[in-house]
């Protein structure tokens, strides 16, 4: 199959339990909640997305005709230096497009593959981290992996209706809105009154990184 990726950019990881971390970001074109056109967000599944993922113009995007190009393509910005290697492959959905074949070839280069996903598209085997971002009027398909990542508040969604699901770390990360002060505030008070879930924050934003 062919691959729609939008951007490729090596960076550190801003948010969840990877924080801090040296990444590529490989960002796959489309999503089934949201057609990324601001005239359709007041009636899309997902409102409030504060990605760009439509089109293939953005740095290192285009249209891969084989796993192993892409593979390439995403080794390229890493770098020669094969220890460490660690990719994020995002979206849109990234699951609507990733499979077998460029997980293989992620792995043939070194990397170990980690996946941002809305949760509603099952995951193919050999992911190595797997965080799940819930929305609200969305049915999951992954009930388990790694990190489980809920953007807060969202009517519909609270963090109890996800707390007994088979991750192994919870996250509540406050909706980047005009009421970001006050979704903040509440994700503290939320996560200091329920250890179960802690606080994620998207560094990148305040540090001024990709």
């Amino acid at each position: 199959m062919s691959y729609a990726v939008k951007e490729i950019f090596k960076t550190l990881q801003g948010e969840g339990a990877q924080m801090g971390r040296a990444a590529v970001f490989c960002r796959f074109a489309g999503c089934n909640l949201w057609s990324g056109r601001e005239d359709d967000r007041a009636t899309a599944v997902c409102t409030f997305c504060d990605t760009d993922f439509v089109g293939l113009d953005g740095t290192g995007g285009g249209r891969f005709s084989a796993a192993t190009a892409l593979a390439q393509a995403i080794a390229e910005e890493w770098g020669p230096d094969v220890q460490n290697r660690y990719v994020v492959l995002t979206g849109g959905e990234p699951l609507l497009q990733v499979d077998d074949d460029l997980i293989d070839a992620l792995h043939a280069r070194h990397f170990s593959v980690g996946v941002e996903t809305n949760g509603t598209q099952k995951a193919p085997a050999g992911i190595d981290w797997v965080c799940v971002s819930p929305k609200a009027d969305a049915v999951l398909a992954i009930t388990s992996g790694d990190e489980l990542k809920l953007v807060y508040p969202q009517a519909n969604a609270m963090p109890e209706r996800f707390a007994h699901l088979a991750f192994d770390h919870f996250f509540l990360q406050p909706m980047d809105a005009p009421e970001a002060d006050a979704n903040l505030s509440d994700a503290i008070a939320y996560c200091t009154s329920n250890p179960h879930w802690r606080l994620s924050l998207q560094s990148h934003k305040m540090i001024g990184i990709r």
